[in-house]
């Protein structure tokens, strides 16, 4: 069945904008087959139709691919012809080995392999964009010609650069931790000797969003939570909206799950449409403001996304740092499925700690606990989550979240001044993200004048025009300003 109106995968593909803002087209690979005798104009009809279905251009195609037995067919050798890229044919046992999401016994009697269009788009190692779609007598799927690395994260930027790079790859809050919460955890290092107990913290969490204890589950940070529930959550069709924090798709494909992806667009500020969520996806991951975006989705369309039979999980790891803590669902009990995520890593500076939590029904958090080793959360980690939660605690953050909403508009207000920057959506996390002509370029001319700044082509929708910036404070937004047009005026040269 052709299911192409349930499921949208949108790409970034050309950029336009002002002057100085450049193109830039994500490589595809179409994988193709078809029955003997399937004509030319049927094969380019269909992928014509599924490359303008998903908001790709035919211009970035660089190759068509295929099983070695149909690359002979002159419907798909003309068709590869017609789009001018190369036609690349494969063995069916090394299609065989590749995992699709849409395995078909009966191609596999024909063809060896079973399936010829995913497998010869995947086969390269890209990553699936387009399922398999079909006409008549001839089937394709989309894929890029790379995939991205999904395990690459803002500390890379700076790892072994000492002091010597100002950080905005990384989204932890400046100068953190505070003296005070230094001094809380200092103090429980005299009690490392007993065996964790996570009672009073988890107590304090559940406090602190006016829930029983038996929704919360403390983990070692929320990287912790993403493999638990790639493990221990059954999952059969697991979807993930992105361009979005890349550890949640790692830890499920790492678990032996197909991954699907909804791909938000920037031409639409990457919002979310939940609409383009497939109806029998069991489960859907969705940060909240989205990293990198920087993009609050409503409350109300995350909730469509909510139904029985499926966990949504909703990562609000950088939630704290929206003043009021506008758009949340933490705290929400009446959303069937509903996991939220929380972190305390990011506005805490305890990304050395690691400490977070889940917040979900019992059911769930009983499954997730039964997966987790004998005491996963330090004395220490546990100490800093009873004293971030405090009301004192919570009164800080807000402070700080409204300080980063003043500090986040003066950057935006800088960025704005140049023709070659183009901000994403509309940003309400500690970030914002950026798209520039020859952003791998720039970014290596902010690195020598002094500035890590985080790549976005590691994350799935984004390519390499795209580059993170974190909020900081005034002067150090003014000294970055300084840079960038220096590193502007040195890559148009």
């Amino acid at each position: 069945m052709n299911d192409r109106s349930r499921v949208r995968w949108p790409v970034t593909v050309t950029t336009e904008g002002g002057p100085g803002v450049g193109e830039y087209t994500t490589r595809l690979v179409v994988g193709v087959g078809g029955r003997a005798g399937v004509s030319v104009e049927e094969v380019c009809a269909l992928v014509e139709e599924t490359l303008r279905g998903a908001g790709l251009a035919a211009e970035s195609v660089t190759a068509l691919a295929t099983v070695d037995v149909k690359a002979a067919e002159p419907g798909i050798a003309g068709a590869a012809e017609r789009f001018g890229v190369p036609l690349l044919g494969y063995p069916a046992d090394r299609l065989a080995a590749v995992a699709v999401p849409h395995p078909s016994e009966a191609v596999r009697a024909a063809t060896g392999t079973p399936s010829v269009a995913e497998a010869a788009a995947l086969v390269a190692g890209g990553e699936l964009l387009v399922p398999k779609r079909r006409s008549l007598s001839a089937t394709c799927a989309v894929a890029t010609a790379e995939a991205h690395d999904l395990r690459h994260h803002g500390d890379a930027e700076v790892v072994d650069a000492g002091s010597a790079l100002v950080d905005l790859a990384v989204n932890v809050r400046a100068h953190t931790p505070p003296e005070w919460l230094k001094q809380r955890i200092a103090a429980s290092l005299g009690d490392l000797a007993a065996y964790p107990d996570g009672r009073a913290a988890r107590a304090a969490v559940a406090a602190r969003h006016g829930l029983p204890v038996e929704r919360v589950l403390l983990t070692a940070g929320a990287a912790e939570a993403f493999v638990l529930i790639a493990r221990a959550l059954g999952a059969v069709r697991p979807v993930v909206v992105h361009p979005q924090f890349t550890e949640p798709e790692a830890a499920l494909r790492d678990a032996g799950h197909q991954v699907e992806r909804v791909v938000l667009r920037a031409a639409d500020g990457f919002r979310l449409d939940p609409a383009a969520v497939p109806q029998d996806a069991d489960l859907v991951v969705i940060g909240n403001p989205t990293n990198p975006t920087s993009v609050l989705h409503p409350a109300v369309d995350l909730a469509r996304l909510a139904r029985p039979g499926r966990i949504l999980v909703v990562d609000e790891a950088f939630m704290d740092a929206v003043p009021g803590e506008r758009e949340a669902l933490a705290g929400r009990t009446d959303l069937p499925g509903l996991v939220v995520l929380r972190s305390l890593t990011k506005t805490w500076g305890l990304a050395g700690l690691r400490i977070g939590y889940v917040l979900a029904e019992p059911e769930v958090i009983a499954k997730l606990a039964a997966a987790q080793p004998l005491w996963p959360v330090s004395t220490p980690a546990l100490v800093a989550a009873e004293a971030c939660v405090a009301p004192a605690a919570l009164a800080e953050a807000e402070e700080a979240a409204r300080r980063i909403a003043v500090d986040r508009a003066h950057l935006l207000a800088g960025l704005a001044e140049f023709d070659e920057v183009e901000v994403a959506g509309v940003a309400e996390g500690p970030f914002v993200l950026i798209r520039v002509a020859d952003g791998a370029e720039v970014r290596t001319r902010l690195r020598a004048l002094g500035f890590a700044v985080r790549r976005g082509d590691t994350f799935p929708g984004l390519d390499r025009t795209w580059l993170r910036l974190a909020v900081r404070d005034r002067a150090t937004t003014g000294r970055l300003l300084q840079a960038l047009d220096r590193a502007l005026a040195l890559t148009s040269r």
